[in-house]
């Protein structure tokens, strides 16, 4: 699958999520959890809350960035 397509799913994804659960108002962890539920539909491999080390200064700081 070409970057274009893996993108093309996303975009999908999302709209059919906003237009199911409408836009501002739920928790964020609902549109993620929809969102994860849409994307494995489309046979696309998910990762949630995936923790990244955030380099500063030589230093890594304490807290990562969950992406």
């Amino acid at each position: 699958m070409t970057e274009n397509q893996i993108s093309n799913h996303i975009v999908e994804a999302a709209i059919e999520v906003h237009r199911t659960l409408g836009g501002p108002g739920l928790m964020e962890s609902v549109y993620e959890e929809a969102l994860v539920w849409e994307l494995q539909q489309r046979a696309l491999q998910v990762q949630r809350q995936v923790a990244l080390p955030i380099p500063y200064k030589g230093q890594i700081l304490a807290s990562p960035l969950r992406i």
